[in-house]
């Protein structure tokens, strides 16, 4: 049989054993109300609790400034709606880039239809935002500023404390993606200077449909979920007392296994791109460091990604051209647009995204298996134009 190979970890990762056995209590016997006060709405309570001092430990966070979601999506509506909506100040303009994720693009333009003016900041051509850029961009009308922290197609780290020193001169909330950089590289809220940060469990291992946001102390955000009287009333719904314990299981192993990120998975991502360079040739990276450890995206002369993403999965490699958040749709990706690369280049583009689990003899095989179907696509294309 063929040795099967996930390296699209930034659509999604497996769940861990660890977060498993940490959430199967969850649906068997402490299947209690979280809000209800009897002995077994007591232990759901305490496994919610025990998850959110798991994940504000990753964060440097107080427990007090973590609200449990439904995952990265949610959290972003929650930050922008709740900052605009909650009149902390006089205004209504929104800044954010050209490379965030749909969660934030989206709900910029349902936002610019409820009234917001939005900026969206242009990148250069390694996907980086010039804090100078985003400077002039701010009016005394400012009220939000909303960058990633690391870009889910190029891994690319934007310079967040610079852009946070900007923010906080001028009184504005800062709020940033963090869904792909948590669990990759260090992330701690006080050294970025954020006053929101949004993540989610399935990036690091645990289970899809839950995820939390970073409320700083202080920070005025109106509810997005409304109802009840959870999460200190910031985020109304019974809590999903099973997802949340496994999203603390995840935030724990995350935090143990950041130094083995950076060197091992760092590492298998260089040799990664090493070994397609040296075995298919006409190859660019399209971001530059500082980077994820996870991501690399790679063009390629006389390939189509899609085509080769096929080509791929029938080897039992599993990559990607991009966001699976836009898979399916005919538009090429806006983040490659946004960083200058033309059309022929961002038709040939492919996401390869590790995890810890990644190993050296998976790198070894997907380098093997890309070889041999680059040249293959390579040869019916010439043939095709001939």
């Amino acid at each position: 049989m063929k040795l099967r190979i996930y390296l699209d970890n930034s659509a999604t990762t497996r769940i861990d054993d660890q977060v498993l056995r940490a959430m199967m209590p969850c649906l068997t016997d402490t299947f209690g109300n979280a809000s209800s006060i009897h002995t077994f709405g007591q232990e759901a309570r305490a496994a919610v609790e025990d998850a959110r001092r798991s994940i504000a430990g990753l964060y440097g966070a107080d427990t007090r400034e973590i609200v449990f979601t439904s995952g990265g999506t949610e959290s972003d509506n929650t930050a922008l709606w709740g900052v605009f909506r909650s009149g902390y100040r006089p205004g209504n303009h929104i800044i954010t880039t050209r490379i965030e994720h749909p969660a934030i693009l989206a709900t910029c333009k349902s936002l610019q239809a409820a009234g917001a003016e939005v900026t969206f900041l242009p990148v250069d051509s390694s996907g980086r935002v010039d804090p100078s850029r985003l400077e002039e961009a701010i009016t005394e009308r400012t009220i939000l500023i909303s960058v990633m922290h690391a870009n889910n197609e190029t891994g690319v780290i934007q310079p967040l404390e610079e852009i946070a020193g900007l923010a906080r001169s001028r009184g504005i909330v800062l709020h940033t993606d963090a869904v792909q950089s948590t669990g990759k590289i260090p992330v701690d809220v006080n050294r970025l200077g954020v006053d929101l940060l949004s993540m989610s469990a399935h990036k690091i291992h645990g289970p899809k449909g839950v995820g939390a946001l970073y409320i700083r102390k202080g920070t005025k955000v109106v509810p997005f979920m409304t109802g009840g009287s959870h999460e200190r009333k910031r985020r109304a719904g019974t809590e999903n007392v099973a997802g949340i314990a496994g999203l603390g299981a995840a935030a724990a192993m995350a935090r143990e296994r950041l130094p083995e990120m950076g060197t091992r998975v760092a590492g298998l991502r260089d040799r990664l791109e090493s070994g397609i360079r040296d075995r298919v040739g006409n190859m660019r990276v399209n971001g530059l460091e500082p980077r994820l450890p996870t991501v690399t995206n790679l063009s390629f002369d006389g390939l189509e990604g899609e085509a080769a993403v096929i080509a791929m999965d029938l080897e039992g490699i599993a990559v990607s051209t991009g966001s699976a958040c836009s898979s399916g749709s005919l538009e090429p990706s806006h983040v490659l647009v946004a960083m200058g690369l033309r059309p022929e280049v961002v038709q040939g583009s492919l996401r390869f995204s590790l995890c810890w689990h990644t190993t050296e003899k998976e790198i070894d095989r997907a380098i093997e298996v890309f070889a041999t179907v680059a040249q293959r696509l390579r040869r019916l294309s010439r043939k095709q134009y001939a």
